[in-house]
């Protein structure tokens, strides 16, 4: 099989460096070019040698043959990222968080004009998408619930993009709003949707937690999932980039590449 040629996009931020390594540790796959607002040299060191870098997309998809873009970059350079690789035909896999439900349907647009693939995650570690595959499950037998979710003092966005979908999920799966007492509606319970409060924590010392808690008379069940490293993002990303290339259309979500059916 020939090798899966990406360019990343997002490559100076602490997940692109992540994504650099991990993926230039694989046979099958080549990253042939980097993208980051902050290039300064012309070449970023991956762990097979020096990696074309630009702060410019368009020279690198001009200039290097490339099958697949992969973005952790912010979510106001990645819709532009994505109609420019798309209208060069390159697959999309997107873990960047805060996008919209109109950017995810562009994406999806983008993949129907050009006739490409495109996975796009709120979270791509397999640890996360388990956690809400379970809260769509334990939505269906529970009236209550909220979710708490922390994660370290630089991220963009609150609520967290894995947060909302969490709670997407459950509500699809419940199929109404939950339970919420009407006294204690207040911008100090957090982000209401559907009835669920999200409640967003940001701190240094903190990379990645979520804990959903689900409540009922005399119990709770609470389903927690903690990131202690960003390389547990890379088996997904591995997984979405080997299957986006016989892809054609969007999958959000990567429980749909993983099969889990509730």
């Amino acid at each position: 099989m020939a090798e899966i040629k990406v360019i990343i996009h997002g490559a100076l931020g602490k997940m692109g460096q992540t994504m650099l390594e991990g993926l230039s540790r694989e046979d099958d796959i080549k990253v042939v070019g980097a993208v980051d607002i902050k290039a300064r040299e012309p070449v970023v060191i991956s762990s097979r040698g020096a990696v074309p870098l630009n702060s410019d997309l368009s020279f690198l998809l001009n200039n290097i043959n490339s099958d697949v873009l992969v973005d952790f970059s912010t979510a106001q350079a990645t819709i532009p990222a994505a109609r420019l690789a798309a209208s060069h035909g390159i697959n999309l896999v997107i873990g960047t968080t805060g996008l919209g439900d109109s950017d995810i349907a562009e994406i999806a647009y983008l993949g129907e004009k050009y006739n490409i693939g495109a996975v796009v995650a709120p979270n791509f570690a397999l640890g996360a998408v388990v956690m809400i595959y379970l809260c769509r499950i334990a939505a269906r037998y529970f009236d209550w619930a909220e979710v708490v979710e922390l994660h370290h003092e630089s991220k963009a966005d609150a609520p967290s993009g894995t947060s909302l979908a969490t709670v997407k999920a459950m509500l699809e799966e419940k199929g109404k709003s939950f339970s919420q007492p009407d006294s204690l509606r207040s911008p100090s319970r957090g982000e209401l949707n559907g009835g669920v409060n999200i409640h967003s924590i940001r701190l240094p010392g903190i990379m990645a937690e979520q804990e959903v808690i689900f409540g009922a008379p005399g119990q709770t069940l609470r389903l927690r999932h903690d990131t202690v490293g960003r390389e547990c993002y890379l088996p997904g990303v591995l997984l979405a980039v080997r299957k986006v290339v016989g892809m054609k259309g969007l999958i959000f979500g990567l429980d749909k590449l993983l099969g889990m059916e509730t």
